[in-house]
């Protein structure tokens, strides 16, 4: 028979579990639930790779949820990046795009983006949380080279209400900084690991080349630790390409590849 102490037990005991689980080892841990990030998190997942995302929000989908300025379609172009394709990664993530009269310009839907995207990466077997703040770091020195090895984190709320509550932690292999324009991580790391990234902000709009660099930058910033979307842009001082989101997909595939590439070496 169902009652509230069941239904409060059940939900402890069961998050509980998984939060156990995945404290005391991950292969990586993406932090942040956008379009870069859920898509790193699909190709990891799908490769068998124990992946968890931990968003401060309790939504996912970043900034792209929104469209451009809450009109709700984002823009998807024909781009093909260090052997990377848009058409590749739509295809496979079964996307529905929009022609338009604009040769290699498509539209998406921004809700169905990011629908499809979570969905995609949880039906491949990664964990997603929301309402997590990663505050920091955990690391090791390894023949005096930093190496991340898993982050701390806390509930959003707490760090909101400004509480002085103490993290908890989980281990990973790799740690991937897709917060998007506030780099998160990578700030965390040059503060608090004296690493010399230079993060900064993104440049100024200029969406063609914001869209290739993106995708070239991508990749390990210390071993353990990788930058996947506009936090890219924000370690590398790249332009900025708003509602467009073709960057995105393939900085997030292009950074499991490298993961992947490193984990099995």
């Amino acid at each position: 028979m169902l009652d509230e102490g069941i239904i409060t037990t059940t939900i402890l005991k069961k998050s509980t579990e998984e939060l156990m689980s995945y404290a005391q080892s991950s292969d990586v841990i993406v932090v942040g639930a956008g379009p870069a990030g859920l898509t790193a998190a699909y190709y990891l997942a799908k490769e068998g790779f124990k992946t968890l995302v931990l968003e401060r929000r309790i939504s996912y989908g970043g900034g792209i949820n929104g469209g451009g300025t809450l009109f709700h379609k984002v823009v998807v172009e024909d781009l093909e990046v260090d052997g990377y394709s848009t058409s590749d990664v739509v295809r496979e993530l079964g996307l529905t795009l929009e022609e338009t009269e604009y040769d290699g310009v498509k539209l998406v839907d921004a809700v169905a983006l990011t629908a499809t995207l979570a969905f995609k990466a949880v039906e491949a077997g990664a964990k997603v949380l929301l309402g997590w703040h990663v505050e920091d770091l955990i690391y090791r020195e390894v023949d005096g080279k930093v190496k991340v090895t898993g982050v701390v984190a806390l509930w959003s709320p707490i760090e909101i209400a400004g509480l002085h509550v103490d993290p908890i932690f989980f281990k990973s292999k790799a740690v991937v900084d897709a917060t998007g324009h506030g780099a998160e991580v990578l700030k965390v790391a040059e503060r608090k690991l004296n690493l010399p990234l230079g993060v900064a902000t993104e440049k100024g709009a200029w969406a063609e080349r914001a869209e290739e660099l993106v995708v070239k930058e991508t990749g390990k910033v210390v071993d353990g630790l990788y930058a996947a979307g506009m936090s890219v842009a924000s370690w590398k001082r790249l332009p900025r390409m708003g509602p467009a989101i073709s960057g995105m997909l393939l900085s997030g595939k292009k950074v499991a590849d490298q993961i992947k590439g490193d984990l099995r070496s």
